[in-house]
C-alpha cells in the first residue's frame, strides 16, 4: 500500500471534509471531532459523487416524543439518491451486512523538519569566468516545517 499526503490537519477542520484526487481515485476525507476518516466518493447505488452529500446525524428515542440527536457528524447522505453511509465504517445505513463504501485508512504524522537553508555568507567564493563577486550578502534563517500531514493509505 501506498500513503499519500493530502493535506494538513489545519486544512480540515472538525466537521468538514476535503475531496481530493489519489491515485486516479476521488476520496472524502471528514474530520469528525479530531479524527480522521476517508471514504470513496463514489456512491456504491449508481455511482453518485458520496461525499459531497449533507453529512448528518440520527434521531434516537427511548421513548414517543423524546428524542435525541446522536452521532452527529458521522453519516454522509448521497447528494443523487439519498443513501445514507457511516463515514468511520463505510457500512449503509439501511443494508450495513451487504452494502458499503470503500474506506481508506488515515493516519496523522508529523511533517518532520526541512534541512536549513543554506547559509549564503558562507557559500564557496568561486566566480564564474566574466563575474565579479558582490560586496552583499543575503542574509539566511533556519527553516522548519512543524504541521501535521494527513494521509490516505491506497
Amino acid at each position: 500500500m501506498s500513503k499519500y499526503a493530502v493535506a494538513t490537519v489545519g486544512e480540515i477542520p472538525p466537521g468538514q471534509r476535503k475531496i481530493v484526487q489519489v491515485d486516479g481515485r476521488s476520496i472524502g476525507v471528514f474530520n469528525i471531532q479530531g479524527e480522521f476518516f476517508a471514504l470513496r466518493n463514489t456512491c456504491p447505488h449508481q455511482g453518485g459523487p458520496l461525499c459531497q452529500g449533507i453529512v448528518s446525524g440520527f434521531l434516537s428515542a427511548t421513548t414517543p416524543g423524546e428524542f435525541t440527536y446522536v452521532r452527529r457528524g458521522e453519516m454522509v447522505r448521497c447528494p443523487w439518491h439519498g443513501w445514507e453511509f457511516d463515514i468511520k465504517t463505510g457500512q449503509s445505513w439501511w443494508d450495513p451486512s451487504k452494502t458499503r463504501v470503500r474506506t481508506y485508512e488515515v493516519t496523522i504524522e508529523s511533517a518532520g523538519e526541512q534541512p536549513p537553508a543554506a547559509d549564503v555568507s558562507s557559500a564557496s567564493t568561486d566566480v564564474p569566468p566574466g563575474y565579479k563577486p558582490g560586496p552583499y550578502t543575503a542574509e539566511s534563517f533556519p527553516v522548519t516545517v512543524e504541521k501535521q500531514v494527513v494521509y490516505v493509505e491506497i
